[in-house]
């Protein structure tokens, strides 16, 4: 168990618990959290007491007996469309009604991952918003490969409902998940000629980690996730017994007829099992390399809490070492953080929808689109200096309305598609930047509150940085604020201001 921090605590640690478990928040949520106390403020964030279905979803995804009629609809049209035509003919039709289930898929996709951003800038249960990214990352599953948005949604609502519950149940349900089984090859895996996708990353980077098994073990355990059929066109999963190898498997010193959860009991007693996650999860809301003592610390407890997560996300948020100067304000801020939570300080509830998918791209974290089965890295891979011009780029847009172009301009923005395409996102992005109202700076920096410098910027600090600026640095934005300043400091100023603090490497840290 680690040494537990005491209630008593300050805001900036406030701040950097709801950093961490969350996604920030203006200055007045900071103040209401702060004033619960350490304790009965994890417990708040443990709760997740918004319910599950707090904005509403993309249309398409809200009737699954629609969704699935729907399916059964298409392929009949598509069977009574063939009836009379030649060889050459049916081709083409296959063609066109391929290339028209491709644009839908499209569409529906950057529908998705726009819905789910807007959740985490709303949500009222941030920690659930963020173990449903945590998880994303750790049971990572791609559009790219999956091409049904409507199965990676309910893999997303699959990790809402377990944000915090237990490693182990949520296991198994990801091993029959269609879109996991898709993803990582599970339905081709027959008697006889199994697909080792699956239980090579389910050793490898979903429970054990590497050098705690052997190929043979994934050779073995292969056999047990044989006999899985996934309907692309309605995500139902059935098991076909015949396709199935019911002979003797020995995984990790362990002999039986092990099926795919018998092969899961196997790996979950492993002591590796048991620390694997508790040092990523370590790693996700604290940093990175933690000491031997505190990984094995926190196996243990996992372990003896029959590896429920959130007794585990309890002692970690209640830790000393969670507080201490190895954990505050070290971290980088992945592009979802620093959008989300940057939205989240200035109270805005949103960005348009162009200027979102196309940012995504530009800072390199798509969501429901991870580079491969291993998911994102994180940390100082976020930062080189392209990143770090887009991310000024993106605060001069959403303080300002400004260089929404230019940011479509650096990168292509709509994913490719020659030169004409790019026109095209280019035009979006000039009316998106002409439309956009940005922050109510009346709002957030009063204009009784203008009249002196030093107290403006230690006003927007505490919104921006949750924290002290060193001498210098807090000198600079004064200096700045004086220069700019008129016979009054009107929204225009405070915002080049705000936009000058949040162009800084001190805001890429949370």
């Amino acid at each position: 168990m680690l040494t537990e921090a005491p209630d008593t605590w300050t805001l900036q640690e406030a701040a950097h618990l709801l950093n961490r478990a969350g996604f920030g928040g203006n200055p007045r949520e900071v103040k209401e959290f702060h004033g619960r106390g350490r304790k009965k403020a994890v417990e708040w964030l443990l709760a997740m007491e918004a319910p599950l279905d707090e904005i509403s979803v993309p249309g398409w995804a809200v009737d699954e007996k629609a969704v699935l009629a729907q399916a059964r609809e298409r392929f009949a049209g598509m069977r009574e469309g063939m009836r009379g035509l030649s060889a050459e003919e049916q081709e083409k039709k296959r063609r066109e009604l391929n290339q028209e289930r491709q644009r839908e898929q499209r569409q529906q996709s950057v529908d998705l991952q726009e819905w789910w951003f807007r959740r985490m800038v709303v949500t009222k249960a941030p920690l659930r918003e963020k173990m449903t990214l945590f998880w994303h990352d750790h049971f990572p599953s791609s559009v790219q490969k999956v091409r049904v948005a409507y199965l990676l949604y309910k893999q997303n609502a699959l990790y809402r409902e377990h944000a915090v519950g237990n490693f182990k149940e949520l296991t198994r349900a990801v091993a029959v998940d269609p879109a996991m089984m898709l993803y990582l090859d599970t339905q081709t895996s027959k008697k006889g000629k199994p697909n080792e996708n699956f239980s090579r990353e389910l050793m490898e980077l979903f429970t054990l980690g590497e050098g705690n098994y052997t190929e043979e073990d994934v050779k073995e355990a292969a056999r047990a996730f044989t006999g899985y059929i996934v309907n692309r066109g309605t995500g139902q999963v059935t098991h076909q017994r015949l396709q199935w190898d019911g002979g003797e498997k020995t995984v990790l010193g362990k002999s039986g007829k092990f099926d795919g959860n018998g092969v899961i009991d196997v790996l979950f007693g492993q002591k590796a099992c048991a620390e694997y996650l508790p040092k990523k999860l370590w790693e996700f809301f604290a940093y990175e390399g933690p000491s031997t003592e505190l990984v094995e610390g926190l196996g243990q407890s996992f372990r003896d809490g029959a590896f429920e997560v959130k007794p585990l996300l309890r002692e970690i948020f209640l830790s000393k070492e969670f507080y201490s100067n190895s954990a505050l304000r070290t971290q980088i801020k992945g592009p979802v953080q620093f959008l989300v939570g940057m939205l989240r300080q200035l109270e805005l509830a949103g960005l348009p929808k162009v200027y979102t998918v196309s940012i995504c791209q530009q800072l390199g974290q798509v969501l429901f689109l991870p580079p491969n089965v291993a998911g994102w890295d994180w940390g100082r891979a976020w930062i080189n200096t392209n990143a770090l011009l887009t991310r000024y780029n993106v605060a001069g847009f959403v303080t300002k309305g400004t260089d929404a172009e230019a940011i479509a301009s650096a990168g292509g923005g709509g994913g490719g598609g020659g030169e004409q395409m790019m026109d095209r996102v280019r035009g979006m992005m000039r009316s998106v930047g002409r439309n956009w109202a940005g922050p109510d700076y009346d709002k957030l920096v009063p204009r009784e509150l203008r009249g002196d410098s030093g107290e403006l910027v230690k006003l927007l600090s505490f919104r921006l940085f949750q924290t002290q600026l060193e001498e210098k640095q807090r000198k600079t934005f004064e200096q700045y604020a004086d220069a700019k300043r008129g016979l009054v400091f009107t929204n225009t100023e405070v915002a080049e201001l705000t936009h000058l603090m949040m162009s800084t490497p001190h805001y890429q840290l949370t």
